[in-house]
């Protein structure tokens, strides 16, 4: 008798659970994708799908770290220290999208900066090894993983020895991007005079209101006047040359619009550490240290009102007229975004996306896979990247416009994720990101319609699934 009361008292208690939990996902009112995907976790998988809810779920905004006061220190800073191209020299066609991005977000445009596309990460880490040699004042990393491998340790003992000559060196390194990582790794960063320190670290009985909003950032400032920014970790695997290799894109900045990427850096360190860094050092007058190279830092957040990159993206994706060609290794695009690329292709324009034939985990290629039919229904053309991981994150449109940077297209960097891209308003590197887009597609095979309506039954049916979880992937 005890047995079935305790049983029954136990169901009753996880029904209310489950119930007031089902409302207040409701009442969150977030968008009707990912309301019903976590509705249907609840429901079809008892107990684990509320535990899955309460790990990685809740919609817990940070609004405490982010002190708009303290933004906006950090703005009149970076304004100070930047060439902002007066009115009439800003591309006629992009001044909504510029204008937009500068009123919310403070994303002001710069010129005077001098950019560089990386393709390989040994260029990348050739070239961070460089400026960290040369650096005098500070260098500041950021980075989703800080692996320890080769290519780590040998980033770690550059940074160890600018450290003991005097040069302020700065480490921020996501914690569940780490995970892997042992912790001494980072405590000898400490020991010999690195500031290392985790970005929002995930321990009990904290884990919930942390675990769902990661730093996916890749960026690094050298003495405020050069910087990285892009889709490439300090791990060895970006580096390796053997079959397959990950193929990437990093940008490298000498100029104006650093003082953004220091920006972003600081304000992230702030977040960390409580400790808000205003010396005008950190911001040197880099006016006229180059020409040309217009560009803006797009910075996204989870606490932000909206959705900045994805914002842009959309806009870009509308106004396209000639072309459109897009590199992510996760497609799971929210609506406005599968909405703006179908609409973009039945009006004309010439819309390529690029994904990996093999991404790093099974259900994530289901997710990519579930999308393509209506790409591919509206004239869009896909082809998936067979030499090894395509990582990177890069659009370019018309020979005009280029983004790279952190994000993927997906619900998780959109919403949920620090990213940081940079938009560039510049013909010679669109142009450059377009050649390398077109090199990387002569390794790729097509998709077409008619041989993929062909795939198992079995197939569609998994995919669809898998689509349907796509929001909290």
């Amino acid at each position: 008798m005890w047995l079935e009361i305790t049983t029954y008292s136990l169901l009753i208690a996880y029904a209310v659970i489950v119930i007031g939990t089902a409302i207040v996902i409701l009442l969150e009112n977030r968008q009707p994708a990912k309301t019903i995907a976590w509705l249907l976790v609840l429901i079809v998988l008892p107990v684990i799908g509320w535990v899955f809810f309460y790990f990685f779920g809740q919609n817990v905004r940070k609004e405490r770290h982010l002190h708009k006061r303290n933004f906006q220190i950090l703005t009149h800073l970076m304004h100070t220290a930047k060439q902002q191209p007066p009115p009439h020299e800003l591309p006629e066609a992009y001044v909504p999208l510029i204008t937009a991005m500068q009123r919310h977000k403070g994303a002001y445009p710069t010129m005077g900066n001098e950019l560089r596309l990386l393709e390989s990460g040994a260029d990348f880490i050739i070239a961070l090894l460089r400026a960290i040699r040369a650096a005098r004042h500070h260098i500041h990393v950021e980075s989703y993983i800080f692996e320890d491998d080769p290519v780590g340790r040998l980033v770690r003992d550059a940074l160890t020895d600018s450290a003991r000559r005097g040069v302020e060196v700065r480490v921020i390194y996501d914690d569940v991007g780490c995970w892997r990582v042992p912790q001494r790794f980072f405590d000898e960063m400490t020991q010999n005079g690195i500031q290392a320190e985790a970005f929002l670290p995930v321990r009990f009985p904290s884990l919930t209101s942390k675990v769902n909003y990661r730093n996916h950032r890749k960026i690094c400032i050298i003495d405020g006047v050069e910087g990285f920014i892009g889709g490439m970790n300090i791990a060895q695997r970006y580096v390796s040359r053997r079959k397959g290799q990950w193929t990437d894109l990093q940008l490298h900045i000498k100029g104006a619009a650093v003082g953004a990427l220091q920006r972003t850096f600081l304000t992230d360190w702030h977040i960390v550490t409580e400790a808000l860094i205003t010396e005008r050092s950190y911001f040197p007058d880099n006016r006229d240290m180059h020409r040309g190279g217009l560009m803006q830092i797009i910075d996204a957040t989870p606490v932000s009102q909206y959705p900045e990159i994805e914002f842009g993206l959309v806009w870009v994706s509308m106004h396209a007229k000639r072309y459109l060609y897009l590199q992510t290794p996760y497609f799971m695009p929210t609506e406005p975004m599968l909405n703006a690329l179908k609409v973009a292709a039945l009006a004309g324009t010439d819309v390529r996306i690029m994904v990996p034939q093999k991404p790093d985990a099974f259900w994530l290629r289901l997710a990519n896979d579930s999308y393509f039919s209506d790409l591919l229904k509206a004239g869009i053309r896909v082809f998936t990247y067979s030499p090894g991981f395509l990582h990177s994150k890069s659009a370019v449109a018309d020979d005009t416009w280029c983004s790279v940077g952190s994000s993927n297209i997906d619900f998780r960097s959109f919403e949920n994720n620090f990213e940081s891209n940079a938009f560039i308003y510049d013909a010679d590197t669109a142009q450059q990101m377009r050649d390398i887009f077109l090199r990387n597609q002569q390794e790729c095979e097509e998709m077409v319609l008619k041989e993929w309506r062909k795939r198992p039954l079995l197939n569609r049916c998994i995919e669809s699934l898998t689509r349907i979880m796509s929001p909290l992937f």
